[in-house]
Parts: C-alpha cells; structure tokens; sequence
C-alpha cells in the first residue's frame, strides 16, 4: 500500500488480522505502525520490530523449556533459533496473510516487498511488540504460544530439534540435490479458519507428497516430513 492511500476494506482487514492471532488492539494505531514499513512513511516498525525481536526470544526460551523438558541446552538454543529465524518468521506472516496488511512505499510495492522474507519477518516481531505495549508480557505470550505450540507439538526428540523441512533440506545439501519445491494446492475455510493443502515435489527422487494444516507452514512441514520419510525410508522418524 502505498503512502496514504489505504483500501477501504483495510479496516475489515485488520479485523481479520486479529481473529487470526486471537488478539483485539486496544490502542489500534500500534497495530498499523507495526505493519508499516519505513519505506512508507516517518511513522514506521522498526522500533516496535526491536522490542518484539525481545519478546519472541523470550517467550520461545520459556516455551521451550517447559514444553521439552529433557532436551539439554545445546538442543534448546538450536530449537529456538529455528523457531525465530528469518525463514521461520516469515513463513509464518505469510501463514496469517500479512502480505495483504504491510504499507509499503512505491518502491517497495513495485518491488514485491510485500514478499521479502525480511519485511516480513520484521513486521510479525513489531507486531509482537505493537501486543506487549498495548497490553503485558503476558498477553503476548499467549499469543506466541497459541502461534507455535502446533509446530512445537510435531518436534522430534530424535533430531536434535530440527523440523521436517530443515532435515529434508539437509539431506538433500548431502547429496549435493536441488532444495524442494512447495506449491499451495488449495486453500479452504474462513478466513480465521483457513486449511491450506501444500505439495511437496522432489524431482530427482519422482517424490510428491501432500501436507495439511492450518497454516501454510505447518502444511508445508506435514509435506517435509512424507517426503523426507520416502528419501529416507531407513530412517526411523515417527
């Protein structure tokens, strides 16, 4: 979106928004400047992206923690570096349809910055933010672990925390391969209550599995996982 130009149904659109990560702003504008990137004016995220950088990191730790309470903490730091990653951030703003949300400069639209992993994953932390300013730590992270307990539930103790997609990745790096490919086959249901069907292809294995989920990430990472069992189906993963 571009300066001052705001689509009519922006509003219904932040309403949207919030069902989706099942938070109601008090103090609406620090929900638009956490979706506003700098390139679209002075009153940008970027000080509201530091702060929530802050508050997932925390979070994450303590949901870790609690939630796998025999990992040791090797294990844990790798856990939540691929919880809070670029890529992991992003994926997960596209899963909550934030493309549609961010204010972009001219250049920046033109560009498809809407897209960029990094405008992206910064606009979600700066929401973060935008939630622990308009209400507490606590409420935040509520919100955090509503976000992540269904990628956290699906974590193998066996693979020293890495999901399914970072260990099909790896095991294809190994065999110097090409990275997969994951296309969005379908999307169903409300708007708060969407389903996405994602396809995962692997051409040089003749590989091509379908996920579910209730986000594009974890669909994504159900397809990984089919996949990774057929590449390697030695390798005991359930």
């Amino acid at each position: 979106m571009p300066h001052d130009t705001i689509p009519s149904n922006y509003q219904f659109l932040l309403d949207t928004f919030c069902n989706r990560i099942g938070y109601s702003f008090t103090e609406r504008k620090l929900l638009q400047e956490a979706l506003t990137h700098r390139s679209h004016s002075a009153f940008h995220n970027e000080r509201l992206e530091f702060l929530g950088d802050a508050v997932l990191n925390c979070a994450i730790a303590g949901l870790i923690y609690k939630y796998f309470p025999d990992l040791p903490e090797g294990h844990l730091s790798r856990l939540r570096a691929n919880f809070v990653n670029q890529q992991a951030l992003s994926d997960m703003a596209l899963s909550l349809q934030m493309d549609k949300l961010i204010r972009l400069g001219e250049g920046e639209l033109k560009s498809g910055g809407c897209q960029r992993p990094s405008i992206l994953a910064d606009a979600l932390e700066a929401v973060l933010g935008a939630i622990y300013l308009d209400s507490n730590y606590a409420r935040a992270e509520d919100v955090i672990r509503t976000l992540y307990l269904p990628f956290m539930q699906s974590i193998d103790f066996r693979t020293q925390g890495k999901d399914p997609k970072t260990l099909l990745q790896e095991f294809l790096q190994s065999q110097k391969m090409a990275l997969p490919e994951y296309v969005v086959v379908t999307t169903s249901g409300k708007a708060h209550k969407q389903k996405f069907k994602v396809e995962c292809v692997i051409p040089m294995f003749n590989i091509r599995t379908l996920g579910e989920g209730a986000s594009r990430r974890s669909a994504e990472q159900a397809a990984a996982k089919l996949a990774y069992e057929e590449a390697c189906p030695h390798h005991d993963y359930s």
